[in-house]
């Protein structure tokens, strides 16, 4: 039995959805007798869930597991988790094998309980985890992400993401409404690799529409995060609207409609201006954001300059600019027309500034005006137009409690937070 005061510490890198699996992992440490630790230093346990996404990403986990290594406390063991053990786990373990274990999906972290020493994949004597629908911790935020599925199904030429993730696999709804009842939030986060398809894979295709009303139910907010455009359905629209937080992550990744091929991705620029006009017509107050890669493969100035025109066109709240990464195994790993680094930074900084300015001007229309807020921690509010952890937030006083939704009035906008005192203002 494990002894009450052994540790562990997690640490964990990359999106959401890794942020899941870690407080997945935490519970399972947490029933095994481990209590959590801050402090590398004084851990009997070190976990590092990693992310793999784009070179950026590896390159940040293998330094963070470094660091992590000379922080640790003599006797300690270390484990790799995560998208990076999953991808490069015989690798990584040759290539530092002062790494206790290296650990893919599900494979049981906890050294303390079962010493035996390096295992790269789960075997007879570690079965496998199912990190989809393990228990965790109540949240110690009023909101919390939930995943709703692991996987993806697309095949968009430049994500590696299937190749270890897997194919789409959906949770049963009553696994998902247990979840959100355990961490006792305030606003749930839907997140999965590809959000809208929920249920597809179960032959329940449409499924995510009576999903939110199910987790409405339970919590005021249901925020979905990584909407694929092809599926933003009137009724997934619809009872967004409804649930009145009318926020919408669609995820584009560009606008020409021959670069999205050569993506192999859906749409145009057109359609998605259709569709997020359509939805202001019905919701004004309804915020967008969404993600565009520069510097795909093929990418020709005309294409920069279409995308450039239509985010002016478009006035997205929020949006994510990201340089292209050539990524092993992906069908755009292999195109000709290779578009320079050199220009990739230029192209990125060009609509960079485009679209601070675009943010920057929407959260000045919001100074004068009262708004509802969820305090996440003391000082620190969001309403429907800003996600937790990725976009901007709203700083309050912080006498108002933690976990409480007020009316605040906002008096001044600095980047993209606003600032904002008590009550309302005719």
């Amino acid at each position: 039995m494990v002894h009450s005061q052994q540790s562990f510490h997690l640490h964990t890198l990359g999106c959401p959805k890794n942020q899941v699996d870690s407080d997945k992992i935490a519970g399972t440490l947490i029933d095994d007798g481990l209590v959590p630790t801050h402090d590398a230093s004084s851990a009997d346990l070190v976990v590092i869930n990693t992310c793999a996404f784009v070179e950026e990403a590896r390159e940040e986990s293998i330094n963070a597991v470094l660091q992590l290594e000379q922080d640790r406390m003599p006797g300690s063991r270390i484990v790799v988790t995560g998208c990076l053990a999953e991808r490069y786990g015989d690798e990584l373990a040759e290539a530092l094998p002062e790494i206790d274990q290296v650990s893919g999906f599900g494979v049981p972290v906890n050294l303390i309980r079962k010493p035996s020493g390096l295992s790269l994949k789960a075997g007879p004597q570690a079965p496998a985890l199912d990190l989809l629908n393990l228990r965790r911790p109540a949240s110690s935020l009023p909101w919390a992400y939930v995943k709703i599925a692991e996987g993806c199904d697309r095949a968009c030429g430049f994500c590696a993401i299937p190749s270890f993730r897997g194919p789409q696999k959906s949770r049963e709804v009553d696994s998902i409404l247990s979840e959100v009842d355990d961490l006792s939030i305030r606003e749930a986060v839907l997140v999965a690799q590809d959000l809208a398809s929920y249920g597809s894979d179960l032959g329940r295709r449409g499924s995510i529409v009576s999903l939110v009303q199910a987790v409405r139910e339970r919590v005021e907010r249901v925020r979905l995060l990584y909407l694929y455009p092809s599926d933003l359905s009137d009724q997934l629209i619809d009872v967004v609207l409804e649930g009145g937080l009318p926020y919408f992550d669609l995820s584009l990744q560009h606008v020409t409609r021959n670069h999205l091929r050569r993506m192999r991705r859906w749409g145009d620029g057109e359609r998605f201006l259709e569709r997020i006009d359509r939805i202001r017509e019905l919701c004004p107050e309804a915020v967008f954001r969404s993600n565009f890669i520069v510097g795909y493969p093929g990418e020709t100035e005309d294409d920069q300059a279409e995308l450039a025109s239509w985010l002016e066109k478009a006035q997205l709240d929020w949006c994510g600019l990201f340089t292209y990464s050539r990524e092993e195994g992906t069908y755009a790993a292999s195109l000709d027309q290779q578009v320079p680094q050199e220009l990739m930074q230029e192209r990125h900084a060009e609509l960079s500034e485009i679209q601070d300015g675009i943010t920057a001007h929407h959260r000045d229309q919001l100074v004068g005006r009262n708004i509802e807020v969820l305090v996440d921690t003391p000082g620190v509010g969001r309403s429907h137009r800003e996600a937790p952890e990725i976009d901007g937030v709203v700083k309050v006083p912080e006498t108002l409690k933690q976990g409480e939704i007020h009316d605040v009035f906002v008096t001044r906008s600095q980047g993209p937070d606003l600032e904002a005192i008590v009550g309302k203002v005719p």
